[in-house]
């Protein structure tokens, strides 16, 4: 078996662990990944939302089991991250790779950032108001797909900020991320077969592709529970730290 299936599979492993848990980060982390082997931002965006499909309905149904998940949240979510994540995968399907690559690298930079000031800022849970789930649903599938990752660093901090409960926050986001990367997911798919997107190195791409699938769902169970008890401070600080390195490491190779 290639070497890259269980590189990835520990990859897709740790990130699912994080993301069930933070409700954030495994796009950024098995983006930043794919970025520092060399592939394109929009091969690595199309591979990693391939691998959320299967990894997404893992979460999905740990989530669903240990009753984290507010349905209503959940569908205006879900029903602007699909056309966000669509309208994301045409526009990353435009543009050539290395010009938009350097566009990427510094909105996974920004995206550590943004972990790592949830890590600082800790805010207490009060009443969520339901003002716009949808348009931050449509943004952060914007967003997620045009950098491989962002969902839950946009979605789950909004969610967070706006004083919702953290494990029905961080519960949700991860079930509507499934419909985000199958619409994603089509989208890249479209693009490829109507001849809008060409591309090349996909197929080397599937001992990857495979591996974050495999170790993501092995991992999705855990993570539900884990989000039910574990004290997620540190944790939030460690992934900041390493997403925030590796977008900088991206950058120095850049230049």
């Amino acid at each position: 078996m290639d070497p890259d299936f269980w590189l990835f599979a520990a990859v897709g492993f740790a990130a699912q662990l994080v993301d069930g848990a933070l409700g954030m980060a495994y796009g950024v982390i098995s983006t930043s990944v794919l970025l520092s082997f060399g592939v394109s931002p929009a091969n690595a965006s199309a591979s990693v939302h391939a691998a959320k499909v299967f990894t997404g309905a893992a979460s999905g149904l740990s989530h669903i089991f240990y009753r984290n998940i507010d349905w209503k949240l959940l569908a205006l979510l879900s029903g602007g991250g699909v056309l966000g994540g669509v309208v994301g995968a045409y526009v990353l399907t435009s543009v050539p790779g290395e010009a938009v690559k350097p566009y990427v690298v510094g909105w996974l930079f920004l995206m550590g950032l943004v972990i790592l000031y949830r890590a600082w800022r800790q805010t207490r849970p009060k009443v969520f108001s339901w003002r716009s789930p949808f348009p931050l649903g449509l943004i952060g599938g914007f967003f997620d797909a045009i950098g491989g990752g962002g969902w839950g660093p946009v979605v789950t901090s909004s969610l967070m900020g706006a004083g919702a409960d953290p494990r029905k926050a961080i519960g949700t986001t991860n079930t509507a991320e499934m419909f985000v990367a199958i619409a994603t997911s089509a989208a890249f798919f479209g693009a490829l077969v109507s001849g809008h997107w060409e591309t090349a190195g996909l197929r080397g791409l599937l001992w990857s592709l495979a591996g974050l699938i495999a170790g993501g769902v092995v991992a999705a169970p855990l993570a539900g529970w884990m989000t039910k008890v574990l004290p997620v401070r540190m944790l939030t600080w460690i992934v900041g730290v390493l997403v925030v390195a590796l977008a900088v490491w991206q950058a120095v190779s850049l230049l």
